[in-house]
């Protein structure tokens, strides 16, 4: 099978006490829960790996640029303090029966774990299969590096597939559809947004 295989670690984890690094790594896995409903089959596997890394199998690689933004959006709505590092690959792979991302192998999930270890200090996301998705990748990362907790929240109700107008978005963050506007406008939305559907409709026409 063919999947996206998203391995990250919590940035600056030794700063945080043990409750907030499992306050962070719950906050990837409702984000990854989440994730999960946007199509069906779409998340086929996530489990924690050590104590600061998490892993996820994503069973359609075109939307994994996606969810790896709303993953790090979920964490960033949490504090401003609070980041991950993301290692992003395509190719196949095998799961064991019970989905444990821990009991995997394959290509797709050696390539991910190794790039994780390649990150540079001034990246934090990287795509393992180079060209256009990797540069797509690295200013998605550039710009989502500094998105303040305001920006993370209404970029995490924006990013899922076939979301719905501003104001509905407003009324579940219980802000004014303005300052929706200025957060998504500042959090670098608009471009961002262009981007994953541009890659996103390349890709399922290719």
């Amino acid at each position: 099978m063919q999947f996206a295989v998203l391995t990250g670690d919590i940035v600056s984890s030794s700063d945080l006490t043990a409750s907030q690094l499992d306050a962070a790594l719950d906050a990837i896995n409702t984000a990854v829960s989440a994730i999960a409903s946007w199509r069906k089959g779409l998340v086929t596997g996530h489990a924690r790996r050590g104590g600061d890394s998490w892993q996820c199998a994503i069973g359609a690689p075109v939307l994994d640029l996606r969810a790896a933004l709303f993953i790090r959006a979920a964490l960033r709505r949490e504090g401003k303090a609070l980041s991950t590092r993301i290692a992003i690959a395509r190719g196949p792979g095998t799961l064991p029966e019970n989905a444990d991302p821990n009991g995997a192998h394959g290509p797709a999930f050696t390539a991910s774990g190794r790039l994780l270890a390649d990150i540079s200090n001034h990246a934090q996301m990287a795509h393992a299969s180079g060209g256009l998705l990797a540069a797509t990748t690295r200013l998605a990362d550039h710009i989502s590096q500094d998105w303040t907790v305001a920006q993370a929240r209404a970029m995490h109700a924006a990013l899922p597939p076939g979301t719905g107008p501003r104001a509905e978005i407003a009324e579940q963050l219980g802000i004014t559809r303005q300052a929706v506007n200025q957060a998504l406008w500042a959090a670098g939305f608009p471009a961002i947004s262009d981007a994953l559907e541009l890659t996103e409709r390349d890709e399922d026409a290719a």
